[in-house]
């Protein structure tokens, strides 16, 4: 069906899609015997049509599928979990590389879902368009993983989430095809797009998505400022939100982050700017990152605005170098922490997003649990994307390696986490439920919520061959 060189079916194709990029990941493939599941073969279809037919046999066969692209999950979403099933594929979507269609009256565009995020750039930027879509996941990560994660890239603020850029998406099931979208908006019914988008391949293969697509920048201008303290930072932040008055990228650091950021970067002459934020009232200063993209005239319409607010929310400009620096940088955490683990280290990030009258007690709470499971730890946090009602937390864990249960250091740490989350905040802003979130998911959307989406699961997939484990 899909070509003999197209099954793979040796030990290194399969370990390759066997997990993703968490920490917990990294550490059992570094660890001689570990113990985690491996699909029994990898299928790679040649395009939407081949994927149909491979879900059919994988039907009548009762197969498990995982559905993988870029392997990017932080959550075990494409873990190779077989559920009841006594054997489970890897559908790796590498050879859904094009770009279907572009129509730029419209503005929109159709790429088949194993793109990855260079690429998709790549092929729009030939016909002077730009998706913007730009996550930390962006080298990896396909346009089929960033609409089953509802992925929020850095600049969201411009651009909007992912789920803001789609306008169709093609899927295939265990039932046959699914289309959607058809009408810039509609009242035909609940949006079902939006059960698509999200649906971290237990609802269907996404096999195609239409895109909301802009002209390509010609500028890009990207700047720090430095602001004193946490607090002083998140009111400002939360002042552009609600005067509209957002940067493409708005990040803001919290002491902890922006300490650690002073130590790493050597571009910056730090002695110096340290006696110069000192000079102006900023002793304990939390970096605000913001940057916009556009026509010159618009970028330097909507800075002055934003500008204009931080000048008068106490913030000092640092300048150009402080967010060139993290713009040029901003895909090395991966890297750093594999230099990282070879030291040592337990090193892990989580995400969460909270209405602003909550952000300051989750942020709390969330360093509190894990400071108390962990003990000594380095725990950072910044704002990496904000709203009008409110804002989304990234945490980075730095810790010592418990070497004698590393495993169970970071799953009570998690857990523990997890569990200040759940009544304050949403248990993912945009990295997605997977395994590792799907304990606290009938929390946020209760246990009506949780049959819902098992009826629609039910529904499309009846012998739930689809992504065992996951989401539900």
């Amino acid at each position: 069906m899909v070509g003999a060189e197209n099954v793979l079916v040796d030990d290194a194709a399969r370990l390759a899609r066997a997990t993703g990029l968490s920490y917990l990941d990294l550490l059992r493939r570094r660890s001689a015997g570990a113990d985690f599941p491996v699909p029994d073969a990898v299928v790679l279809p040649a395009g939407p049509d081949e994927v149909q037919e491979v879900l059919d046999v994988c039907v009548t066969h009762d197969v498990g599928v995982v559905p993988f692209g870029g392997g990017t999950s932080v959550v075990g979403g494409v873990a190779a979990l077989r559920g009841d099933k006594s054997s489970v594929i890897a559908l790796d979507l590498v050879r859904l590389d094009a770009l279907v269609s572009v129509d730029a009256e419209s503005r929109i565009a159709v790429l088949q879902a194993g793109v990855r995020g260079p690429e998709a750039e790549r092929l729009l930027g030939e016909h002077g368009l730009t998706l913007g879509h730009i996550p930390q996941s962006f080298e990896r990560a396909t346009i089929g993983g960033f609409a089953a994660t509802r992925s929020a890239g850095q600049a969201s603020s411009g651009y909007g989430r992912f789920e803001d850029m789609v306008t169709g998406v093609r899927l295939a099931t265990p039932r046959g095809e699914w289309k959607l979208g058809v009408a810039p908006a509609s009242a035909a019914g609940p949006d079902l797009r939006q059960l698509a988008i999200g649906s971290e391949g237990t609802l269907g293969v996404i096999t195609e998505v239409s895109l909301r697509v802009r002209p390509a920048p010609p500028v890009r201008r990207y700047e720090g400022y430095a602001l004193p303290g946490w607090e002083a930072g998140r009111e400002a932040v939360r002042d552009l939100a609600q005067h509209h008055a957002l940067a493409d990228v708005t990040r803001l650091s919290d002491v902890d982050e922006t300490e650690v950021s002073l130590a790493l970067n050597a571009g910056l002459k730090t002695t110096a700017l340290r006696r110069y934020l000192a000079a102006r009232g900023v002793s304990h200063p939390c970096f605000l990152i913001v940057g916009w993209e556009g026509t010159a005239h618009d970028v330097a319409l909507r800075r002055r605005e934003t500008t204009r607010r931080l000048k008068a929310s106490g913030a000092v400009r640092v300048g150009k170098a402080l967010g060139e620096s993290w713009r040029h940088g901003r895909f090395a955490g991966p890297r750093q922490r594999d230099a990282l683990l070879d030291q040592g280290v337990c090193v892990e990030t989580l995400e969460t997003a909270a209405y602003w009258s909550n952000v300051d007690e989750l942020r709390d709470d969330v360093r509190a649990a894990l400071t108390a499971s962990l003990g000594r730890a380095i725990v950072m946090c910044h704002i990496s994307h904000a709203y009008e009602t409110g804002a989304s937390l990234y945490f980075t864990v730095l810790t010592a390696r418990d070497e004698t249960d590393p495993v169970g250091q970071w799953q009570r740490a998690k857990a523990a986490a997890c569990e200040a989350i759940t009544g304050l905040g949403t248990i993912s802003h945009h990295h997605a439920v997977g395994v590792d979130h799907a304990p606290y998911l009938e929390a946020e959307i209760g246990s009506l919520g949780v049959e819902v989406l098992r009826a629609a699961k039910s529904t499309v997939d009846p012998s739930g061959i689809l992504n065992p484990g996951k989401l539900v």
